[in-house]
């Protein structure tokens, strides 16, 4: 396969999480990356779910981080699916850098960007069943990784909803254990540690 037939979407909130990509489409290798030309905010993408998703806007002297996966092209109209909302646009090479020691593949680069911020709101709150997965995702490839997920992204201080019992997100991992979850959240969280302390399993 010639390096122009291999392509790559750069997933920066859910398809982080191996697990939530598995349930759209068959995936390959994956390299964590900061990408760089865009900035990472939570906004309204929908209203179907009642609640708000993460996107990024082109933003120059700006990045943000995520996956680099590897994404057969007969699969790519499923990842368009559930990406709806979004623009698919082609990014270059240049606008990536690796966390680890290592090349990126040669092929097509892919980005979900929106052009707007839709501020969320309390009828399209940030919900912690999706955040959950975002930053279980975010683990996969260690705590800076996490962290910077957390300075990376913009609007923490938009309403925030502890939906685990009734989960809003419909890619929900309720198996997740939450206690370095809520740790990880409680200093960007407008919840308090009460709040975030309800877990899927009360």
């Amino acid at each position: 396969m010639s390096s122009q037939d291999r392509h790559f979407i750069l997933g920066y909130g859910s398809l982080i999480n191996g697990e939530s990509r598995a349930k759209t489409g068959e995936t390959g290798d994956v390299w964590p990356v900061k990408l760089h030309g865009f900035e990472r905010h939570w906004s309204v993408m929908s209203t179907d779910y009642g609640m708000s998703s993460v996107a990024v806007v082109e933003a120059a002297e700006r990045a943000c981080n995520g996956v680099l996966v590897e994404v057969p092209h007969d699969q790519l109209s499923l990842f368009d699916e559930r990406e709806q909302g979004y623009q698919r646009s082609q990014i270059e090479s240049t606008k990536l850098t690796t966390y680890l020691d290592h090349e990126l593949p040669a092929g097509t680069y892919w980005v979900y960007h929106a052009h707007d911020v839709v501020e969320p709101n309390q009828d399209c709150p940030i919900a912690l069943s999706y955040v959950d997965v975002i930053l279980s995702g975010c683990l996969e490839h260690g705590d800076d990784f996490a962290q910077d997920f957390l300075a990376l992204t913009k609007g923490w201080q938009a309403p925030l909803l502890n939906d685990r019992q009734q989960p809003r997100y419909p890619r929900v991992q309720p198996d997740l254990s939450t206690e370095r979850l809520n740790i990880l959240l409680a200093p960007v969280s407008t919840l308090s540690i009460k709040e975030l302390s309800v877990t899927y399993e009360s």
